[in-house]
């Protein structure tokens, strides 16, 4: 049913549809959930808004998203009502990179991971991570990974439009 839901949205192009405002949830949902933020960011681009705009809004929303899955994990017994743990495989990939790598670098290069990385943040809460270690390596993730699509997807498109 959730497979579903998000192919929907990702095929009729929900998010794009309604601009700053569908890239904010865009943002935040993907921080949890796999929906790739780059379609709606570069049809935004594409679109004449602003590039520093797009950044802002991409930025603040995955960041508050990041946060959103950290309480999902920390509340648990809400998942365990909801049924949406997350899936064991993942949850033994997150944890084991954690362990090996350290809790602080995979939530920081989490945000390029997907679906383990989307169940990174949601593992640190159920671990009961360390919030201000958490918040340092996550905003610091996403705020690189947001200039990067946003700028990097900018120039691209810039090189493209102006052959």
């Amino acid at each position: 049913m959730l497979s579903d839901t998000i192919d929907t949205i990702v095929h009729n192009t929900f998010f794009i549809k309604y601009g700053l405002i569908g890239l904010f949830f865009n943002g935040m949902f993907s921080s949890f959930i796999p929906i790739p933020t780059e379609v709606t960011t570069s049809a935004l681009l594409l679109g004449g808004i602003n590039s520093t705009a797009i950044f802002l809004v991409l930025n603040i929303s995955s960041i508050i998203g990041g946060f959103i899955a950290y309480c999902i994990g920390y509340n648990v017994k809400y998942l365990r009502k909801l049924r949406k743990a997350p899936d064991k495989k993942f949850e033994r990939k997150s944890l084991s990179m954690m362990n090996k790598y350290g809790w602080a670098v995979v939530i920081f290069f989490s945000p390029w991971l997907p679906i383990i990385g989307d169940v990174a943040s949601i593992i640190a809460g159920t671990q009961r991570y360390d919030i201000k270690k958490y918040t340092l390596a996550m905003v610091a993730g996403k705020t690189i990974k947001s200039i990067a699509i946003v700028f990097f997807s900018s120039w691209v498109l810039q090189s493209f439009i102006h052959i």
